[in-house]
């Protein structure tokens, strides 16, 4: 004799029923109590391309945690352990192929 359970076949994705890796709650990321974040302007980012680009190069920077570049805006928001030196991030931007205008005001 053998049992027999009755499974609701999944829709395409070992995530969810609902064939997504979310459950609906929001994304978190939590930054550690002693983190630093500055928000700068870049010129020059159009798309998710540049956005990736100018997030990758930044996130090279020693001691950084999180980069998020918003196209739409120019803005980028860096966290990181300590405070960085604008050259620092500058050669990143400049490296990506875009304008460091400074820190945002």
């Amino acid at each position: 004799m053998t049992a027999q359970t009755d499974t609701t076949p999944s829709t395409g994705s070992c995530c969810s029923p609902a064939g997504s890796c979310h459950d609906g709650a929001a994304d978190v990321q939590i930054e550690q109590a002693d983190s630093v974040t500055a928000v700068y302007q870049v010129k020059g980012m159009t798309c998710g391309h540049c956005e990736g680009a100018v997030s990758e190069e930044i996130s090279g920077i020693a001691g950084v945690t999180s980069v998020a570049a918003v196209a739409s805006t120019g803005l980028v928001t860096v966290a990181s352990k300590a405070p960085l030196a604008e050259d620092a991030v500058r050669a990143a931007v400049d490296e990506a192929g875009y304008e460091l205008l400074g820190p945002a005001a």
